[in-house]
């Protein structure tokens, strides 16, 4: 019978905002220190050495090449360590680490090293005939596409998100990751990069959010309510149960991808909590930790919103969330993944505790994992 897969380590970058103490680094150079933090505190949990099989990285950006693969080459696993990369874009780091826990579920009970990177400093200019482009499309001809930051300001038109109502989601954000940082949260689960030792736009935005100037011109989006792009990279080992030892950590009890209209992406997350709690056998009522990437403030409230839940539920990202601690596209779905392991595990949550990680995704997609603390 397969054997059920455990995530027993977990480390993160600091994030830092594009352009500033991370841009000179590229993706491997961001995402190797991680990769072997992460491996050398699974040995250290397991009590042995682990023969990791495979690496598995989301990314979106670039620069191409297998990022996975030229990472793991990087981290020093050896040359028969193999690599992989997904792409779901915002979503792809939790897609990765859903990866490495199917193929564990299935039968290959190999350890793997999952997670995701993101340079937006260093990713290549494209074009298509000279010209000039920032992101390929999500969608096909025909179909809606719109601009994320054009999608956020739709979503929140949608469902009569106030300018107001972001402001202070913003607001709690940064507030409890500046709680979170001071409190030393943070300490045990960032590798520091570059002489970047805590994530850099943390309380940045938070006393100018009422005074910033809309983004459209009778809209309620600014800038202090839309994350930062940034650079990191999160990582976290997933095992097999037999191989876990006496380890304590977060086992997969249950995950799904759904599709939702690609005119209104963000709020695919929603749908996708709801299937993978289905799948889980989990009421969202006995869920005691959710982090749900937020990518923009309308687009994590829309999500909190069809999910029944409270603006200022303490349950999401408690810690703050991706308004306060940035967004590195390709990583933020790993990071969350890293801090239900902070919050539950490494906080002494008893087993049996439920945490969910979640993300919505361009295109119209949504993905979420179901965790339970094992020990």
């Amino acid at each position: 019978m397969p054997d059920e897969a455990v995530i027993i380590a977990a480390r993160r970058t600091p994030v830092g905002t594009r352009g500033r103490a991370l841009a000179s680094l590229n993706v491997e150079q961001l995402a190797a220190p991680v990769i072997r933090a992460v491996r050398d505190d699974a040995e250290a949990a397991a009590g042995r050495g682990l023969a990791v099989a495979d690496v598995v990285l989301g990314n979106c950006m670039g620069p191409g090449g297998n990022p996975g693969r030229v990472s793991a080459l990087a981290a020093g696993l050896g040359v028969e360590v193999t690599g992989a990369t997904v792409d779901r874009q915002c979503g792809s780091g939790l897609a990765a680490v859903l990866d490495a826990a199917t193929a564990i579920r299935a039968g290959d009970d190999r350890p793997r090293i999952a997670g995701g990177v993101e340079s937006a400093s260093t990713a290549p200019v494209r074009s298509v005939d000279g010209v000039r482009y920032d992101r390929a499309a999500f969608t096909p001809q025909g179909w809606p596409d719109p601009d994320m930051v054009q999608a956020a300001e739709d979503l929140a038109t949608v469902d009569g998100i106030s300018r107001e109502r972001q402001d202070a989601h913003a607001a709690r954000s940064h507030r409890r990751a500046r709680t979170a940082r001071d409190a030393g949260r943070f300490a045990a689960e960032l590798v520091p990069v570059a002489g970047l030792t805590a994530d850099d736009s943390i309380g940045v935005a938070e006393r100018l959010l009422s005074r910033l100037p809309v983004l459209f011109a009778g809209g309620t989006l600014t800038a202090g309510t839309a994350t930062r792009i940034s650079d990191g990279a999160a990582a976290v080992a997933v095992v097999p149960r037999r191989l876990a030892g006496h380890a304590p950590g977060l086992a997969v009890r249950g995950h799904a991808v759904v599709g939702c209209d690609p005119a209104l992406p963000g709020v695919g997350a929603a749908p996708a909590v709801q299937a993978a709690l289905d799948l889980a056998g989990v009421d969202i009522r006995d869920v005691a930790a959710f982090e749900i990437v937020e990518a923009f403030a309308s687009q994590s409230l829309a999500v909190l919103g069809r999910l029944g839940i409270d603006d200022d539920d303490a349950r999401v990202c408690a810690d703050g969330g991706a308004l306060a601690l940035g967004h590195p596209w390709g990583a933020s779905g790993a990071i969350s993944v890293v801090r239900l392991f902070g919050r539950l595990v490494r906080a002494g949550a008893p087993a049996g505790t439920f945490g969910v990680a979640a993300a919505s995704v361009g295109g119209g997609m949504g993905v979420a994992a179901v965790v339970e603390v094992i020990r």
